[in-house]
């Protein structure tokens, strides 16, 4: 069921009722007979803030956004029984049911990805006509071997005070926040500075979330999807896929690669002198590759 919600010329803007509590949602761009395209977010538990770019897309289709519950304008419930990538699957096919979004796209970026994915091969949903992967994490082992090699192209006493940290475990000290962060400019996002939308994501996450699930940082993964691994079930996505990436994303190429080599019907696109958030350092670029996959699975 839906409550709430404001309607504006072309957005529609309201809350969900879900397990656990309510979810924030928006719908930018009227009906021009294309399927709307969901985006999930990142983290887990960003915000759709940081995607809010992606808006532009819905001068041909509609753009779905939501956060999550536990994040951005959702309900913040505390308990952890809600937070498994099985609730977050649940959380999307109540939202679809309550929109009535019976065909769709899906977009989801870095964790995001982890939950298209489960969610195309846990409930085999009807109605999806493609999937945009950007940032892929598909295998959390690989994603941890990937990012242990950018870590030793770190000056070596950022390279001591990460590896230490790791044994101590005091992941709240200014000298691991100031490496962390010296990583992420260059691996999560190499704008200078950082687009108001990707500040306001981080100022708005919800850490505890993020802590139990993933961990203290991108590279030190201690929770409870350390062991998630589906790139050899990836053969059974039967459906139109692209995957994205930057140059220098924390979703490397190489692993980008690993994963559209397992899905017969997809492609890769790697973003020259980009990161993780590909999508902000190459805005204009990005909405194009994306709006053409979608008109071309459309065309199909």
């Amino acid at each position: 069921m839906t409550n709430g919600t404001k309607n504006t010329e072309n957005i529609r803007e309201g809350y969900i009722k879900v397990t656990g509590g309510k979810v924030w949602y928006k719908i930018s761009g009227a009906d021009k007979n294309k399927a709307p395209l969901i985006v999930l977010h990142g983290g887990p538990a960003a915000s759709h803030y940081y995607l809010e770019p992606l808006e532009a897309l819905s001068g041909t289709r509609p753009i779905v956004f939501y956060d999550q519950l536990g994040c951005g304008s959702s309900d913040r419930p505390t308990d952890k029984s809600l937070w498994t990538i099985e609730h977050f699957i649940e959380e999307l096919s109540q939202i679809r049911t309550a929109l009535g979004l019976k065909k769709v796209h899906i977009l989801g970026h870095s964790w995001g990805t982890m939950l298209a994915i489960d969610y195309m091969l846990r409930l085999s949903p009807k109605g999806i006509v493609s999937l945009i992967l950007s940032a892929p994490c598909l295998s959390a082992k690989m994603w941890s071997l990937d990012q242990q090699k950018y870590l030793l192209e770190l000056p070596r006493q950022m390279q001591e005070i990460i590896f230490k940290t790791e044994k101590t475990g005091n992941f709240s000290s200014k000298e691991y926040q100031d490496a962390m962060l010296y990583y992420y400019k260059l691996h999560l996002c190499r704008l200078d500075p950082w687009p108001d939308c990707l500040n306001k994501a981080f100022n708005e996450i919800n850490y505890e979330i993020y802590k139990y699930m993933w961990g203290p940082s991108e590279f030190t993964i201690t929770g409870t999807l350390k062991s998630y691994d589906r790139a050899n079930d990836l053969y059974k996505i039967k459906i139109p896929v692209l995957f994205t990436c930057g140059e220098f994303d924390e979703a490397t190429p190489q692993a980008a690669d690993y994963y559209h080599k397992k899905i017969p019907q997809s492609e890769l696109f790697v973003f020259k002198g980009a990161s993780h958030n590909h999508h902000l350092e190459k805005t204009n670029e990005y909405r194009k590759v994306v709006d053409d996959f979608l008109k071309i699975t459309e065309s199909e």
